[in-house]
């Protein structure tokens, strides 16, 4: 009876044990502050390629150390590039994603795409000389932003709507042109069969941005990325961690569609090679909604950072689309620069509490 006793006696011990270890060393992992990490996103906010200190100063001083910006006209050059990272180097920032462009003949299938591709190729060869790790880019033959007005939000501010209604019967622009959606997946195919490769050997991810509006239709024209099917099967053309997505949270719910299984659908693959963190009130799926606060929206915010974080998601988070505030407006050069605070304040909590929780 007493061996009996005192191997419980034991068992018990051995187990508070391994309890408290366990304890104190999640205790001793979520010590804050809780900071980035190579296995963490990274909040970024936009920059441009000579940036002065002032401008670098005031992303600094918010705890943000990553930045993106669209990039030069292609093809793009390693001198180029490097000395734009080296601008920003000297400013304490770590250039991560670049926006290419620059190739309608591609977009359109036009005559002279080849040359456009290889210009793209080259740019992409560039990057990854650099150690630019992301190359973002979109691919539609119109962008409906003719469906854009503002509207009053919380206390006045603004708010921007889409309305569908708007724009659905606008004619094609004779330089543009109408074309099909078999014909625009034809065209993205042709694309990404000829850039895919290289971006593997350069180490650099491509990152394709969803139809942002994602109406139906774009002036006659078919929009590839304005679906949950058109997601999946973009990734599926090539799949490879490097043809991948921007996972943009507040565009799924847009499209009616579930912003955490949306994201932990695309993670699992591995081709989130960006993130847009931003929030919206839907109306009509694809149609009708408004762009608002992070906080106030129908995004599960945490939900959408707690499963990045679950991922270990290790690249960008771009908290953009700030709102229309008094206090920029009031200043015209501000940069919507008390908007960006909010953002960027309400992301770093998110992705705090995420750390800490998963």
């Amino acid at each position: 009876m007493s061996t009996e006793l005192s191997r419980r006696d034991l068992a018990r011990a051995v187990g508070a044990a391994m309890i408290a270890t366990h304890s104190a060393g999640a205790a001793a992992a979520r010590r804050w502050p809780i900071t980035e990490g190579p296995n963490t996103p990274k909040l970024c906010m936009i920059s441009s390629p000579n940036p002065n200190e002032r401008g670098m100063r005031r992303i600094k001083q918010l705890g943000v150390d990553y930045v993106l910006m669209s990039g030069p006209r292609i093809p793009w050059e390693e001198a180029q590039l490097r000395a734009i990272l080296d601008r920003h180097k000297e400013g304490g920032l770590t250039v991560w994603n670049m926006m290419i462009s620059g190739f309608p003949n591609t977009l359109y299938g036009r005559p002279g795409r080849d040359q456009e591709i290889e210009n793209v190729r080259k740019s992409i060869r560039a990057a990854g000389k650099v150690g630019l790790p992301v190359v973002e880019y979109n691919f539609y033959a119109h962008r409906a932003t003719e469906g854009y007005y503002e509207e009053p939000g919380r206390a006045g501010a603004g708010m921007l709507s889409f309305d569908y209604e708007k724009i659905k019967d606008l004619p094609p622009l004779p330089e543009e042109g109408a074309h099909s959606l078999e014909e625009m997946w034809a065209n993205i195919t042709y694309f990404l069969k000829a850039v895919v490769p290289v971006a593997k050997e350069a180490n650099v991810r491509l990152a394709l941005h969803p139809n942002d509006p994602p109406a139906p239709v774009s002036r006659g024209s078919g929009q590839i990325m304005a679906s949950l099917e058109g997601w999946k099967r973009l990734v599926d053309i090539v799949p490879s961690p490097y043809n991948g997505i921007t996972f943009d949270c507040g565009v799924t719910r847009e499209l009616g569609e579930d912003p955490v299984e949306v994201c932990r659908y695309f993670g699992k693959r591995d081709c989130i090679n960006h993130v847009h963190f931003r929030n919206v009130r839907m109306k009509i799926p694809r149609q009708k909604y408004t762009e608002v606060f992070p906080d106030e929206g129908e995004v599960d915010m945490f939900g959408v950072m707690k499963e990045l974080v679950r991922q270990k998601y290790p690249r960008l988070i771009y908290p953009e689309h700030p709102r229309g505030l008094d206090a920029d407006r009031e200043q015209p050069n501000s940069g919507q620069y008390a908007g960006w605070v909010f953002n960027v304040a309400y992301a770093r909590a998110m992705l705090q509490a995420a750390i800490a929780s998963v």
